[in-house]
Order: C-alpha cells, then structure tokens, then sequence
C-alpha cells in the first residue's frame, strides 16, 4: 500500500545529542537515490514508525489502522525475518528520517513484488516520494531480478497516485470497493512498472548516486 501522510515526532538528525548528551551515530546508508538515502529499518525506529501511523492524516484519510507501539515494534521485528521483503528509513542528506519504504512481497521465481511508501506530510511536494520510489524500483530492477513491481493505493490517494505516476507506474486496473474504512467502502487502484518500460527511462539510476557520492 502506498500511503501518503505522517508526521516524525522523535526522529533526530544523525550527529545531534540523544538523551545523557551523547552523539547519535550517522545511520548506516545502504542505497541513495537523487536526493534521499536509505538505511534498513531498525527496532529502534518503532516509535518513531508509531507516531506516522498513529497521525490524524494517515488514520483519517488513508485508512492505517493505529497500533500500539509494543505491536510496531513485533511487526518489525517480525518482518525483519521475512525472506520475501526488504524495508528502509527514508533519510534526507543531513540523515533526517522523513519516511518508510519496503519492497514486499518478492516472489524471486515470478520476478514480482510490492512497492509501500509512507511519508511524513511536512516533506510531500518536495518530490522525496517520487525520488524515493524511484530509487527502490532501480533496486528492484538493477539489483534483484524483478520483472515487474506493483503498487496499490486508495483510488481517492491523489497525492500517492501521483507520485506513481511520476514514477512511471501505470495504473492497470481499480478493485472495486475492496477497502473497508470508517463504515465506507473505497475502490482501489492497481498500478505497475515493467522492467521493459524502466529500461526506457532516460534518467539518471540510483547507483550513479552511489559512484558519486551525492
């Protein structure tokens, strides 16, 4: 599911004083797209996970069901064990946290998985969505042998679906009513991008990022 909202409420910026005044330690970088980077998700970010999930923004208008913080921290550490998923920090280049990526749901025989994006409202239209879709389908498709990569989000989510768009996915079809939120029900867009089409795109991929350093 691509979700579009929440806020950090505990994230600090790599290099500044946690608590007793010591420094925290930069997170460690794995990828890095045209202006984010990305650090593999942690237990330690399970509060700050609760807090986008528990924003009125993502409760309200998205449909995320809140969980308790003990219950987002067993999820990650469940998740953490699955073979058929990789999740990440979104970080900015001062290592500010401003969202959680994952590509799920990896059938390596199929070549196929899931794209999940849920961004901190204070940093969407800067284009960080759209930069941090882009860098994990580079990973998807330069990295492991994806064939094709999908997404799905609410049908009335303009502002996932346009970072989807931007991103190249194409949307291939809507499942009528199959979201149940607050008593309504709400269609839901299916959308995907095709190694053939990624191929074609004549931007810049995550990994010169990498050779460069930026």
């Amino acid at each position: 599911m691509i979700e579009d909202g929440a806020r950090v409420v505990d994230g600090r910026v790599a290099g500044e004083q946690g608590e007793g005044g010591e420094a925290e330690s930069p997170r460690e970088v794995c990828w890095r797209g045209r202006g984010v980077a990305f650090a593999p998700l942690d237990v330690d970010d399970a509060e700050l996970i609760h807090g986008w999930r528990s924003d009125p923004v993502a409760a309200n208008e998205i449909g995320i069901w809140p969980r308790s913080l003990s219950a987002v921290r067993e999820r990650i550490e469940r998740d953490r064990d699955e073979h058929d998923r990789d999740d990440f920090l979104v970080l900015l280049p001062d290592g500010t946290p401003i969202g959680h990526i994952a590509l799920t749901d990896q059938d390596m025989v199929d070549g196929t998985a899931e794209i999940m994006l849920l961004l901190d409202p204070d940093h969407r239209g800067r284009g960080h969505g759209t930069d941090a879709v882009d860098a994990l389908v580079d990973l998807a498709f330069g990295e492991l042998p994806m064939h094709r990569v999908q997404a799905v989000t609410h049908t009335t989510n303009t502002g996932a679906l346009g970072v989807l768009a931007r991103a190249g996915f194409v949307q291939e079809g809507v499942r009528r009513s199959a979201c149940l939120h607050r008593g309504r029900r709400y269609d839901v867009a299916v959308l995907a991008l095709l190694r053939d089409e990624w191929q074609e795109f004549t931007r810049p991929r995550s990994w010169d990022a990498l050779i460069t350093g930026q």
